[in-house]
């Protein structure tokens, strides 16, 4: 049965109703499956999937957030400069 709460279903609930109990459970929002009283997977809409999925980046293993972070190609056009000094005035007020 689905749990409204968390929104889960079983791999048992699952296997009984099928696709039908999916679809109920994604009009709530993601559906966390539970095998063996474990969380085993989320189902998303596909238009959640997407939005997420959309500009992924995926870092190798082996690097920490700052290291890729840092290896990163930069994508503006403002200089150190001009940041440094847009923070400043953000910050005066």
């Amino acid at each position: 049965m689905t749990n409204t709460l968390t929104n889960t279903l079983t791999a048992a609930e699952i296997k009984r109703r099928g696709m039908a109990a999916i679809e109920e459970g994604l009009r709530r929002g993601p559906v966390h499956i539970v095998k063996r009283n474990k969380p085993a997977a989320v189902v998303l809409s596909e238009a959640d999937y997407q939005r997420l999925a959309h500009g992924r980046v995926i870092a190798p293993e082996g690097l920490t957030a700052v290291q890729w972070l840092l290896g990163r190609q930069a994508h503006g056009k403002r200089s150190k400069a001009r940041i440094d000094a847009d923070l400043k005035a953000e910050r005066n007020w």
